[in-house]
């Protein structure tokens, strides 16, 4: 069997989908993650194919390896192509042998993954109905955006206090209203500076979050003296591109939970050296998501087959983004707070025809927030 064609699909907001093609008439789907340069990402992929073409797609490791080392240049462009690659490739061998990814890396350790879905709000009181209302609906675990209040120029001009006291306000009003048997999980988005972050960070600990993620912009040093400074689980490692960060990152610190996304990290390939790096260090794994379906089976798969996962983000539609229901033949099978792994061969999903034309590209490419003073801020 040898590839004949890559496909790439740019669909809905953010989407870039990826097809392997074959002489043998099978094709493997993947999902690229370097969601604000889709179209770059999509021009990498078809630069990547004068490699591809002629190869055997089973050699999963050796493409692996020879498209991360072929080239000059690194980045999250690249490394977000060989993700979408990878993670269709896999999804083509596992079609050839009938079985889904799971059982070509080990075998399944789960039949179900729980998941946490996220939420916005503005007010304690908003942030307090939102999560009961998640709750009511069956999650166990949550997690909320601190946000980032902007004045009528949409510029941010909060002070130290300020940030401090809104966010105890925030996870007390969320804690008093879901009680003690609900998980709550705090998204920074890198929007603090590390002495906020670190006292805020001391503040929250009696309300006993979940994980405290991406307080601060990605700064090895610093995020090592916060995660020594606060008494909460950090989570963090979403943007990272490869292994050697996340070997950096828990080599040099004692980060509770590392946060790599298949669809730029490397694929289900780097994934799964991810993940048992991090088994060895006793780390937990909860794979990053706010993309669309390929990139949710394909962290299921991963989830299914690792002995330290600890919980998935799986996206809801607070954006207008992600429609995992409608964008798929079969939906996901959801009860009380998990997801049940899917067990057909490959990624064990089919996404729906045309999806580009029912759900055309627009993209979304963030913004330049800024503080009071003009200055640009972290987000």
């Amino acid at each position: 069997m040898k590839i004949t064609k890559i496909e790439t699909i740019l669909a809905g907001v953010r989407y870039l989908f990826v097809k392997v093609h074959t002489d043998a008439g099978l094709v493997g789907l993947g999902e690229c993650g370097a969601w604000c340069y889709q179209e770059a990402t999509a021009e990498a992929i078809h630069a990547m194919e004068h490699h591809l073409i002629g190869l055997d797609p089973m050699q999963i490791e050796y493409i692996n390896n020879g498209l991360s080392r072929c080239m000059h240049f690194r980045g999250s462009v690249v490394a977000a192509a060989i993700s979408g690659i990878d993670i269709a490739l896999w999804d083509l061998k596992g079609k050839y042998f009938g079985v889904p990814i799971y059982e070509l890396l080990g075998g399944k350790v789960r039949d179900k993954a729980r998941i946490y879905v996220n939420f916005k709000a503005n007010t304690p009181d908003e942030f307090a109905k939102k999560a009961l209302e998640l709750k009511n609906q069956g999650y166990t675990a949550i997690r909320y955006s601190m946000g980032h209040p902007q004045d009528k120029t949409g510029r941010c001009g909060e002070s130290y206090s300020q940030i401090v006291f809104r966010m105890e306000k925030q996870l007390a009003a969320i804690r008093e209203a879901v009680g003690w048997d609900m998980d709550i999980a705090i998204e920074c988005h890198r929007g603090m500076r590390p002495a906020e972050a670190i006292e805020c960070g001391k503040v929250l600990s009696k309300y006993h979050p979940y994980f405290y993620e991406d307080p601060i912009p990605d700064n090895l040093s610093a995020m090592t003296k916060l995660i020594d400074s606060v008494d909460v689980p950090v989570a963090t490692g979403e943007r990272f591109i490869n292994l050697m960060e996340f070997e950096d990152l828990m080599s040099a610190s004692k980060v509770a939970y590392i946060r790599p996304d298949m669809c730029v990290a490397g694929g289900i390939t780097a994934g799964k050296k991810i993940a048992g790096m991090a088994e060895s260090r006793q780390v937990y794994v909860i794979p990053h998501n706010p993309l669309g379906p390929v990139s949710t089976a394909a962290c299921l798969q991963l989830d299914a087959c690792i002995p330290n996962f600890e919980i998935q983000e799986y996206p809801v539609d607070d954006h207008g983004h992600c429609r995992l229901d409608t964008e798929m033949k079969q939906p996901f099978e959801i009860e009380n707070g998990y997801i049940k792994i899917p067990d057909g061969p490959g990624l064990g999903i089919d996404l729906i025809d045309d999806i580009d034309k029912i759900y055309p590209f627009t993209g979304r490419y963030g913004s330049f927030v800024r503080h009071e003073d003009g200055s640009i801020l972290d987000r």
